[in-house]
């Protein structure tokens, strides 16, 4: 079932975005009089079809996973001298710029129009104040404590834990200081701390900077249990089951979910005590974790998935609410920062900071599709954004066969004066195709690699 509704949720977010893309492509064509012969979502054999008044057919396909928009062109077919007029390549240099870059162009509409609405009912955010330092952490050596509130990163203020963490992107593979600003809670008084950092997180699949530093944010954890032990695991050779509730390890209560990994990790040559909770019982159970190898180190693990329940302190949610201007201005500033963290993930991708082992293929936005989508409307919708942020920002990359090729094609024939030949434009497309078919294929191998 829960598979269904994964392919379900995928294919609606697909969907969603594909179609708006094209739209995009299709409404700038009809006011610029070209000739729109089809529309399509998805690929393959048609399952529906229909023609408008003006010979445009519209097509839904077999496979939904993309789309395009067939115009009226000379170069793919002889044109007769009453349609001329309306044949795409017929078109002004400016008129072909604005048909390929509608289609990214509406994403972007697409996605402000979401947050529009996710704004409109006001926005909460944690105070990026400082509840533990790990011990001999970074962080710990360089003069975080507890009750410190991050202000700036780099001298850009932050007054959430979630733009704090994005100012810490902008730092992954580089080497030198990272520069904060803080400040305690009952003190006006700013402080300036400086964290070391070497190639930070460069090899690292799924960074998560706050994590290596060694901070967190203060968390009241009610509870700590196991979603599930899985059966080649050293947990479950030991006797844990899911649904069992943890209390102690080494005769310490929990009371952070990070310590207690950080501590099975730690446990590479001595067992743990696991003190649980099981249908009103309590066990100690003794477990030896196995080692796994994690970015050249040898870490402890007990072959669990743990679900942790709690609460942030009331104190530190921020709440905005949002006139109507005001939500608009706020979704368009998400979507405007949202496609700079997506430029700024392929550039680190492209020059090695950020490890390939991040770039991700259709079977792991297929999971998260699905988990937004279980998760509630509200995170469904917003990954829809997201999706459709970064589907526009990819196809403005200057790759001959997506849109921000064409638009490149296009730009060198405003200064030249003259179109790029036919017989460059197609070594473009062909060097441009195999490009992609080689992203895809690393993608789908780190996808296969994270399911096993």
């Amino acid at each position: 079932m829960e598979l269904v509704q994964t392919i379900f949720y995928f294919f609606i977010a697909l969907g969603v975005v594909v179609t708006i893309h094209e739209f995009g492509h299709f409404w700038v064509a009809r006011r610029c009089g070209i000739k729109v012969e089809r529309f399509s979502i998805g690929f393959g054999k048609p399952l529906l079809k229909w023609r408008d008044k003006q010979g445009t057919e519209f097509v839904f396909a077999l496979l939904p996973l993309g789309g395009y928009v067939k115009m009226l062109d000379e170069r793919e077919g002889n044109v007769s001298d009453e349609d001329l007029p309306s044949s795409f390549n017929r078109k002004t240099v400016w008129q072909r710029m604005a048909v390929v870059s509608a289609g990214p162009m509406a994403n972007f509409v697409l996605a402000t129009a979401v947050f529009f609405v996710i704004f409109l009912g006001g926005e909460q955010g944690l105070a990026p104040v400082v509840g533990q330092t790990k011990l001999d952490s970074v962080a710990s050596q360089s003069g975080f404590e507890p009750g410190m509130e991050i202000i700036a990163v780099n001298g850009v203020p932050t007054n959430t834990w979630s733009s704090v963490s994005r100012q810490l992107f902008g730092f992954i593979g580089s080497s030198g200081e990272i520069p904060f600003t803080v400040r305690y809670q009952d003190s006006d008084l700013k402080y300036d701390l400086a964290v070391p950092v070497e190639s930070w997180l460069r090899e690292v699949e799924d960074p998560m900077p706050m994590r290596e530093l060694g901070i967190s944010p203060p968390f009241e954890l009610e509870s700590l249990s196991l979603a599930e032990v899985f059966e080649d695991g050293a947990g479950f050779k030991a006797g844990l089951q899911a649904g069992d509730r943890l209390v102690t390890i080494n005769g310490q209560a929990i009371t952070n979910v990070n310590e207690f990994v950080d501590t099975v990790a730690g446990s590479t040559e001595a067992a743990v005590f696991l003190g649980i909770e099981r249908a009103s019982q309590n066990l100690l159970i003794e477990v030896t974790p196995l080692l796994t190898d994690r970015e050249g180190v040898q870490v402890g693990q007990l072959g669990v998935q743990l679900a942790s329940s709690g609460k942030y302190p009331e104190g530190l949610i921020r709440s905005v609410d949002y006139s109507v201007i005001g939500a608009l201005l706020r979704g368009a500033t998400e979507t405007a920062n949202t496609s700079i963290f997506v430029v700024k993930s392929i550039g680190k991708l492209i020059v090695g900071d950020l490890s390939p082992k991040n770039l991700s293929g259709p079977i792991t936005i297929a999971k998260v599709a699905g988990d937004s989508g279980r998760s509630g409307g509200d995170n469904f919708i917003r990954f829809v954004a997201i999706l459709s942020i970064m589907l526009g920002v990819m196809n403005l990359l200057p790759v001959p066969v997506l849109d921000g090729g064409h638009l490149m094609y296009y730009l060198i024939e405003v200064i030249k004066g003259s179109p790029v030949s036919d017989q460059i434009q197609m070594v473009g497309y062909k060097v441009g195709f195999a490009m992609l078919m080689g992203l895809m294929v690393v993608a789908t191998y780190n996808d296969v690699a994270r399911a096993f």
